[in-house]
């Protein structure tokens, strides 16, 4: 072997072993790091309204929505979700989904309880942009799910992200709770990955013992069916004893599964791109009942920026909605047709009333 030759082999063997050193000691330094929550942790409330409780026999209104972290709008497209980009929009353009955003939720005046979900507090793909101070209500609570120092997908990588779930009430919250989720990822990829939870929050009803239980959740969209069904699983249960408290329970936001008969009217032509899980009727708790409007879809897939006259290209879903616990009575519920311009989801509007007791 040449002289020459073996120099050459030699710069290579460094060079490949410099990378499997960086590469190392850089999944070294994300499993150091890796968000690791508590099973069941206090969620820091912010402001307060003494006083105001949930009313007896008055209707309630509620809003659920993904805002997709506020860079998901009309103009984007995802590279999970078979696209080509991320990160997803440039500042501008997040502080213009961010401010429509805010003046749709501002035009719901009735709404009393924002569950929102995807809420940045300080993320490379947001801008570091604090998104909780968008959306103004006497009492807040906010969860992490997602946190890491650096995601290193897709490509170019998201960097660091720290996002979660945000609840907002015009009424006062006795507490809030965070209740980690199974992850259903392993080791290395669970590092950079969602840790999902849900968001407990308690609400105090007026000449009532009992609480109104709002459950904000994001649920598991890029995973196999026995992944999300342990979250199932452990949703179901959580809101099945709080009803056998006596409280009365609400929950609500992203299930990332279809509800039941949406997929007939939203059929998924594109299943190599993305593919929800689906709800079945006996899924949830006996005498539970759903709350979805399917005559507007509540989702599309990011595999394209919106074109709603591409209509080989466009994926719709059903996956935004409730489950409402037997004691709390449905009086409306509508998905609200904002045509993506914000977001990859639609805003789903909640009517209810909890039924004076005699």
């Amino acid at each position: 072997m040449s002289k020459v030759l073996k120099r050459i082999l030699k710069i290579l063997l460094i060079a490949v072993l410099a990378v499997v050193v960086l590469a190392g000691g850089f999944l070294g330094y994300l499993t150091i790091t890796e968000f690791d929550p508590e099973p069941v942790e206090d969620a820091e409330i912010l402001g307060t309204n003494p006083g105001k409780q949930v009313p007896m026999g008055r209707e309630i209104t509620i809003i659920s929505w993904n805002i997709g972290y506020g860079a998901l709008g009309k103009d984007s497209d995802f590279a999970m979700d078979g696209g080509g980009k991320a990160p997803v929009a440039d500042e501008a353009k997040v502080r213009e989904y961010l401010s429509g955003i805010e003046q749709t939720l501002a035009a719901q005046a009735d709404a009393e309880i924002y569950m929102l979900q995807e809420i940045d507090s300080d993320s490379s793909r947001s801008y570091g942009i604090d998104q909780r101070t968008f959306f103004s209500k006497s009492v807040n609570a906010y969860a992490m799910n997602y946190s890491c120092p650096f995601v290193p997908y897709p490509w170019p990588p998201l960097g660091k992200v720290n996002s979660g779930l945000y609840t907002a009430s015009d009424f006062d919250i006795d507490a809030s709770q965070r209740i980690s989720l199974p992850c259903p990822f392993s080791w290395p990829l669970r590092i950079a990955n969602l840790k999902r939870c849900l968001l407990v929050s308690r609400l105090p009803i007026a000449d009532d013992d009992a609480q109104l239980v709002i459950v904000n959740q994001h649920l598991e969209a890029y995973t196999d069916p026995e992944g999300r069904q342990g979250q199932m699983d452990q949703l179901m249960e959580f809101i099945s004893s709080e009803y056998k408290k006596g409280n009365y329970v609400i929950a609500g936001g992203d299930f990332n599964q279809t509800f039941p008969g949406t997929l007939e009217l939203y059929p998924n032509t594109h299943p190599e791109n993305w593919e929800p899980g689906i709800l079945e009727e006996d899924t949830i708790p006996e005498g539970f009942s759903y709350a979805f409007d399917a005559t507007v879809p509540t989702c599309r897939l990011l595999n394209q920026p919106y074109d709603p006259s591409d209509t080989e290209g466009t994926q719709y879903y059903v996956i935004d909605g409730f489950i409402l616990s037997p004691n709390v009575r449905l009086r409306s519920v509508e998905t609200l047709d904002m045509d993506f311009a914000d977001s990859d989801h639609n805003p789903v509007k909640l009517v209810v009333d909890l039924p004076v007791k005699y």
